[in-house]
């Protein structure tokens, strides 16, 4: 027969060991125990059902340029999945887009999933959190922070799982900044910071702040491609085509290609390459390279001539497949010593 608790006779403790010590190994137990390494730090806000649906998603990127959020974009993410479970990931910030976008689609649940740091990146829960998600959607904020809390751990695992099982996704502002091949990480702004300037690269392409990354998502149709935000709001034609300028020197794509989304703009990319701009911006530019450059160096100006530029306005559509568009302006742009120049009459268009 088991002896009860109440029947159990207490052993003494072995003589000579102080009840002091005791309570200092006990104590020291319960400390570990609340290690600050072993609590979470990430922060998950759902609503809706609190049990993943099991809905059929089709894939879809939504780049969008930044500033005001788009209802048209965010309802276009939304119909890829229908009544699925819509995930937004932040590394700062709170739970806000939850009622926009809950308020915007039918969904299963809407949540917001805050990775701020390597340690939460690492947490099992957080790529367990992203797999069973529909559609993902990356806020703006500091691209810096993605690439270097989530870059080569479980969260950048769970996202490429997400695109190989063709789910869709999106991104504004820093979010949008992370889905190209090519990325510019941001790695020398500081909080207060305007942001790296087109003026400052064109005079030094190797300046220490021209952080330029690759190979964080694996999105087929953004493959050798940079993409960039705020676009024209903050005239980052120039520091644009110094990042395809030192993609090209540092060996890493002879030809690559850029997606400019301007604030207020958005471009929404299906399966099989056709791209429709919306939104009041200015829209998107689709940048070519098509020959390297004449100087690219540090401490030097950049030469680098003959950039073919597209630009797309609201409610028009580009190929990326064929690299052609309807109803936008072509024109092309140089470098000569630090200046960007147009062969168009008129001068600067974009």
């Amino acid at each position: 027969m088991v002896a009860s608790a109440t029947s159990r006779k207490r052993k003494p403790f072995k003589k000579g060991v102080p009840l002091l010590c005791v309570f200092l190994l006990l104590t020291s137990l319960a400390l570990v125990s609340l290690s600050p390494a072993q609590v979470p730090t990430y922060r998950y806000f759902r609503i809706g059902s609190p049990t993943d649906a099991a809905t059929r998603a089709s894939a879809g990127v939504a780049l969008m340029g930044g500033g005001d959020d788009l209802d048209e974009a965010f309802r276009w993410l939304c119909d890829k999945a229908p009544g699925g479970d819509f995930l937004v990931l932040r590394a700062a910030g709170d739970d806000d887009y939850n009622a926009y976008v809950n308020g915007l689609c039918h969904l299963n649940s809407m949540a917001t999933l805050l990775i701020p740091d390597r340690q939460a990146a690492q947490d099992p829960k957080v790529a367990e959190i992203i797999r069973h998600a529909e559609v993902v959607f990356i806020s703006g904020g500091d691209q810096s922070r993605y690439i270097n809390y989530w870059q080569k751990t479980p969260v950048q695992d769970a996202l490429r799982a997400h695109l190989a099982a063709g789910k869709p996704i999106g991104g504004t502002s820093a979010g949008l900044a992370v889905l190209g091949e090519f990325i510019y990480s941001a790695q020398g702004d500081a909080p207060d910071d305007p942001g790296l300037a087109s003026a400052q690269t064109l005079v030094n392409p190797y300046l220490p702040r021209v952080t330029v990354r690759r190979d964080f998502l694996d999105i087929r149709l953004l493959h050798n491609t940079l993409t960039d935000t705020h676009f024209a709001k903050r005239d980052r034609m120039g520091r644009s085509l110094t990042f395809l300028a030192r993609i090209v020197q540092d060996g890493w794509s002879k030809r690559p290609r850029e997606i400019a989304v301007d604030e207020k703009s958005a471009v929404l990319l299906e399966p099989d390459g056709k791209a429709k701009v919306v939104g009041p911006g200015r829209g998107a530019y689709f940048i070519a390279v098509h020959k390297p450059p004449s100087v690219c160096r540090p401490n030097t100006p950049l030469t680098m001539r003959h950039f073919a530029v597209y630009r797309v306005p609201q409610g028009t559509s580009f190929d990326l497949k064929r690299w052609t568009g309807s109803d936008g302006v072509a024109y092309t742009l140089s470098v000569e010593q630090g200046k960007v120049l147009s062969t168009q009459s008129g001068g600067q268009i974009y």
